[in-house]
């Protein structure tokens, strides 16, 4: 119990702990909040917890907006270091990671124009840099998927190889290859969610009741709390 304590202690010292742990709590209250709300007619009580619990959600979910405000330069910095990716060995994979590179800096400086015009701090109308920054997103999760896709295939070949020349430790490379399909997993369900605020008539835009929207980032939020969890363990893994 005091491990976990512990556990739970230093990934809400972090930074990107702390916002995985508010987004998790964030969605998650959104989808109960969102069933419970369908119970206006026979349980009015239900319907007041669920109404609480939605209002929760979009406070966490302002508090997440506003921490994005400083996240700029740290994925500047990322970029910077990744540059176009030389130490890549597979070329599709590299440009595959700068798109996303370039996709998620500049959704940042959108998001926060559409957050500052909702805010009334300048005075231009959010609902288009809203829908810039939802295509970037989407765009950064869509070539995340392929990316995924592309590194799974290269772990199988490498996989193929090391049975041919008898080598017995596979754990590392598994362990590589469940990452990827948890991410694969969390960009799909955020993706759904991303169709979800693009304008109306698009796809499915517009039709995800609310429970089914914190359900899709529920899912893609315990993926990510697992992929840190499982970054730990694989440490050790091919150690023992």
């Amino acid at each position: 119990m005091q491990h976990s304590v512990d556990c739970l202690v230093r990934v809400l010292e972090s930074y990107r702990g702390r916002d995985k742990v508010i987004r998790t709590l964030c969605y998650g209250s959104q989808l109960v909040g969102g069933i419970l709300s369908r119970k206006a007619v026979t349980d009015a009580s239900s319907h007041n917890l669920g109404k609480s619990l939605m209002l929760f959600s979009t406070q966490l979910s302002q508090c997440r907006m506003v921490l994005r405000l400083f996240d700029d330069l740290s994925m500047l910095a990322y970029s910077t270091s990744y540059g176009f990716g030389a130490k890549e060995k597979d070329g599709m994979v590299r440009w595959i990671s700068v798109l996303t590179n370039v996709a998620d800096q500049l959704y940042y400086p959108c998001e926060h124009v559409a957050w500052a015009a909702d805010a009334q701090l300048v005075r231009v109308k959010s609902d288009r840099w809203w829908l810039i920054s939802t295509v970037l997103w989407g765009t950064s999760l869509l070539l995340g998927i392929l990316r995924s896709l592309r590194v799974l295939k290269l772990l199988k070949k490498e996989l193929r190889k090391r049975d041919k020349d008898g080598i017995k430790c596979h754990c590392q490379i598994h362990g590589q290859m469940q990452a990827e399909l948890l991410s694969i997993l969390g960009c799909m369900t955020d993706l759904s969610n991303a169709i979800h605020w693009m304008p109306q008539g698009f796809l499915w835009a517009g039709r995800f009741p609310p429970w089914l929207v914190g359900l899709m980032g529920t899912i893609s939020s315990l993926v990510g709390l697992i992929k840190m969890k499982e970054t730990v363990i694989s440490d050790g893994c091919c150690s023992k």
